[in-house]
């Protein structure tokens, strides 16, 4: 299934790495969800990936029908049972995702500000933002250094020369 660029994304941050058989089974379970998924009777076009054994993405391509307030609030309390099911937190915004080396990391926020402080987070160290909110933005705006992203913004007082 081809999807727009314009296509709206939702991402869910795992405070924790899932194993491989965790994510197996919790994909299994949203292409369930997203198969079923719809707004106002209408079927969405949708599906789900996961990036990184953390990261849970949800897609929708309004060009068939539209997300309503309903069908958010549906993935929401969905995504609410996963958290329980898997002993995951997926909505604390304050855990802040980032790379060291091949693996991406997440830690809370006066952490994250410790790492800024030491120079283990540095201006290029690639970030997550997880506001993102097209499939294009996700390509390109997702994942990007420390200085392009909205943590500069929150954090940069930290950032030593």
């Amino acid at each position: 299934m081809i999807f727009s660029e314009n296509s709206r994304v939702w991402i869910y941050q795992s405070d924790k790495q899932l194993t491989d058989a965790e994510t197996t089974a919790l994909q299994q379970q949203l292409n369930s969800f997203t198969t079923g998924w719809t707004a106002h009777n209408s079927q969405l076009k949708a599906k789900a990936e996961i990036r990184y054994n953390r990261f849970i993405i949800l897609i929708v391509d309004e060009s068939q029908a539209g997300a309503s307030g309903c069908s958010i609030d549906k993935s929401v309390n969905y995504m609410k049972q996963i958290e329980q099911q898997f002993g995951i937190n997926l909505f604390d915004r304050f855990n802040l995702a980032y790379r060291s080396g091949n693996e991406v990391v997440s830690v809370p926020r006066h952490t994250f500000e410790e790492l800024i402080t030491n120079k283990t987070i540095d201006t290029n160290t690639i970030v997550f933002n997880n506001m993102v909110q097209t499939v294009a933005d996700l390509e390109t705006k997702w994942e990007v250094p420390f200085k392009d992203s909205w943590h500069i913004r929150l954090f940069g007082s930290l950032v030593t020369q």
